[in-house]
């Protein structure tokens, strides 16, 4: 499957931004008058209305008060399927997490989305550069912290395993208290029969993960596809023989870090608790 490298643009999004646009000019409002009103950039108001960015539920709340549109941007705005947000690659991706039998990530920069709490991801989303504005990052995060239904999903979730690299766990994005929080999810999730933690020693010498992080996961066709994300590409992997690879490395990935007892200890040993 080829590399989907650009953000492709929805056809939802450039609705509601035709709407945005259309009721803006109602108003007899520039972009800067409209951005000035609202407090946001005027960057945002051209995002949305040229169909680049979807426009949040909490955004379209403002505008609303600065436009006469009856509530319709609003309900535009929150008509739009929560995977629908995001570019097709990413789409494409969290309909096959939603129903994946089985999922293994491997993660060196941030904690793996489906386990971050909701502090952690804001504070995540909040690092991105160039900044992403308010309304996004609270959409962002709300959007993630959605996705973690998966652990709730009946009859069963998905059999799930995570390796994470030792310093994302020491480093404090959003500060002490928000790693901390973190670290006490990550350790109770650690205990749930379906999910499985193991960290990989930052004192390693010897490290199979170098080219970044992967995410493996089995369809319920038995399919097995591969995720793979860096600095502004993110492409799905279906080819068997590419995702036969992937899994010959995570399985060097799982021998490499800690055992699973090994991990949950060295948890203990993060929160002070051993």
């Amino acid at each position: 499957m080829p590399q989907r490298n650009r953000p492709q643009r929805n056809g939802s999004w450039k609705v509601v931004g035709v709407l945005l646009a259309h009721q803006r000019k109602l108003a007899g409002l520039t972009q800067a008058t409209l951005a000035e009103q609202a407090h946001c950039d005027v960057e945002s108001i051209a995002s949305v209305e040229q169909g680049r960015r979807p426009l949040s539920v909490k955004m379209a709340q403002v505008l609303e008060t600065h436009l006469d549109a009856n509530g319709a941007l609003f309900k535009s705005a929150a008509a739009i399927p929560r995977r629908e947000r995001y570019p097709a690659f990413a789409r494409e991706y969290m309909e096959h997490e939603a129903e994946a039998l089985s999922l293994l990530w491997y993660e060196n920069a941030a904690v793996p989305g489906l386990l971050q709490t909701p502090q952690y991801a804001e504070a995540v989303f909040s690092n991105f550069y160039p900044p992403m504005p308010a309304d996004q990052i609270a959409q962002s995060t709300e959007d993630r912290i959605a996705r973690q239904s998966l652990f709730h999903r009946t009859p069963q979730p998905p059999v799930m395993h995570f390796i994470i690299e030792q310093s994302v766990l020491e480093r404090p994005i959003g500060g002490r208290e928000v790693l901390r929080g973190q670290l006490r999810h990550l350790r109770e999730m650690a205990e749930l029969p379906f999910v499985t933690i193991q960290i990989m020693r930052t004192d390693r010498e010897t490290h199979a993960g170098l080219n970044g992080p992967m995410i493996l996961l089995e369809t319920p066709d038995h399919d097995q596809l591969g995720y793979l994300e860096g600095q502004h590409v993110s492409f799905l992997q279906d080819d068997p023989d590419e995702v036969h690879l992937l899994h010959l490395k995570y399985g060097m990935l799982r021998s490499q870090a800690l055992s699973i007892e090994q991990s949950k200890s060295l948890l203990d040993d993060l929160l002070g608790e051993s």
